[in-house]
């Protein structure tokens, strides 16, 4: 079987990508240096203790779609179309009070923030994403669409593979290492002893040969939008695996906060970049998956070895995908997560995942809309619309980059784009058995 291609615009994600000045000034000692250049300049590093995140406990659940209207949440003036009533000069978020450790891990969700509203200053973000139009879809699920014309860029279009979630390094192309040094938040690290602090905060710290570090999205779709990239200089491909996943989940606990949530997409479900790393973003809302029913697995025993995490697949929701759920044990999720990871990935199964609840719930979505798009079974008018669902958008946080598409826009034509990311019910139950080993 020959190659599957899509041309498509490429995402920016760094200033680097583009052949513009950069705008602003930067906070670190060279800023516009290249971030391969960063080992041993001094930074701003979280550092968390070597012991947290070996327990926890689930923040809560947004609810059902049987009892849909969430206090404090879906009230429309508290959707977050930007920082109009989240300014963050203080950097203050949307917080629940009985999230776990409510004071000292909030700590994260400050300096991110800060780091973040800094660099909006500078002027370091392509569009000013806060100016951008977000409704909630009339409709029982409550979608979430955003008008964000900003994301349809005008550079020149390239090609990438879509049939292959595992392809070689190519230094030649974007990676991190590329990024400019001001992009650059903070270095995120475990510290070398429990000092009995899970969060502590050091304005400057040498980074290590290779730090995880947290990035601004310049191409941001949300406020508070950051990418998490793993030890930057280890030419990681987008391709998961146990350190990764448990730094993914434990960086989602130490920001104590349910309205943020951390994303993966592989290549072959919208990972536009080969290059390791997360996604993530503050929204003031439930996401419609988030309360969408889930039901057992038929036959499924559940798994002998992590006994903590208990398994679901979605029912009545536009993509099918599995749910993970831990009770206590944020380590044991994480290896679950990772061991089923790995094995879509020896399978070539292009897919993406959805963070929730500090890290103790995850959405795992089997992608099949760019087979489905590069095979011609998408009609024109969506694709026209020209959005491809990656993680946020299945997940029901929809960015629509032309107005006309926005406007009128109804949960009848989202349910119908999304359907073509799912699998069938027959390919789905084949999926779930490969997935799981059972």
């Amino acid at each position: 079987m020959s190659p599957i291609y899509v041309t498509r615009v490429p995402s920016v994600y760094s200033l680097h990508q583009l052949d513009d000045g950069v705008p602003g000034k930067g906070l670190v000692p060279t800023p516009y240096s290249p971030v391969s250049d960063v080992p041993g300049q001094l930074l701003p590093k979280l550092s968390y203790s070597p012991a947290a995140g070996t327990t926890s406990k689930r923040v809560r659940s947004f609810g059902n779609l049987q009892a849909h209207l969430v206090p404090d949440v879906d009230e429309p003036s508290t959707l977050l179309s930007g920082s109009d009533t989240d300014s963050v000069g203080d950097a203050q978020v949307p917080f629940v009070q009985d999230s776990p450790s409510a004071g000292e891990s909030n700590l994260m969700d400050s300096i991110l923030l800060a780091e973040w509203e800094d660099r909006a200053e500078q002027g370091l973000f392509r569009y000013d994403v806060t100016a951008c139009p977000t409704q909630l879809v009339p409709g029982t699920y409550g979608f979430i669409a955003q008008c964000n014309e900003g994301r349809a860029s005008k550079k020149r279009a390239t090609e990438f593979r879509v049939d292959q979630v595992c392809q070689p390094w190519d230094g030649k192309k974007f990676n991190f290492q590329k990024a400019l040094q001001q992009e650059i938040l903070f270095q995120y690290e475990a510290g070398l002893q429990d000092d009995g602090h899970q969060l502590k905060f050091i304005p400057a710290s040498p980074a290590n040969i290779s730090p995880n570090l947290v990035f601004i999205n310049v191409s941001p779709i949300e406020y508070g939008h950051v990418l998490l990239v793993p030890r930057v200089m280890d030419d990681l491909t987008q391709l998961v695996d146990q350190k990764s996943i448990r730094l993914a989940l434990q960086f989602c606990e130490h920001s104590s906060n349910p309205y943020f949530r951390l994303c993966y997409n592989s290549l072959g479900a919208y990972g536009t970049i080969n290059h390791l790393h997360f996604q993530g973003y503050y929204l003031q809302a439930p996401f419609p998956v988030e309360r969408a029913p889930t039901a057992p697995l038929p036959a499924y025993p559940g798994s002998r070895r992590f006994k903590d995490v208990r398994v679901y697949q979605l029912a009545e929701y536009p993509v099918r995908g599995l749910v993970f759920e831990c009770g206590q044990n944020l380590p044991d999720m994480a290896d679950f997560v990772a061991e089923v990871c790995v094995r879509l990935q020896e399978g070539n199964i292009p897919h993406n995942l959805f963070i929730v609840d500090c890290g103790m719930r995850v959405f795992l979505y089997p992608n099949a809309f760019a087979a489905a798009k590069a095979e011609g079974r998408v009609p024109s008018e969506l694709l026209d619309s020209q959005v491809d669902p990656a993680s946020f958008e299945i997940s029901g946080h929809i960015i629509m980059k032309r107005q006309q598409d926005y406007d009128g826009l109804t949960q009848e034509a989202i349910w119908d784009l999304l359907s073509y990311a799912s699998l069938s019910e027959e390919a789905f139950i084949k999926f779930s058995h490969f997935a799981l080993d059972y």
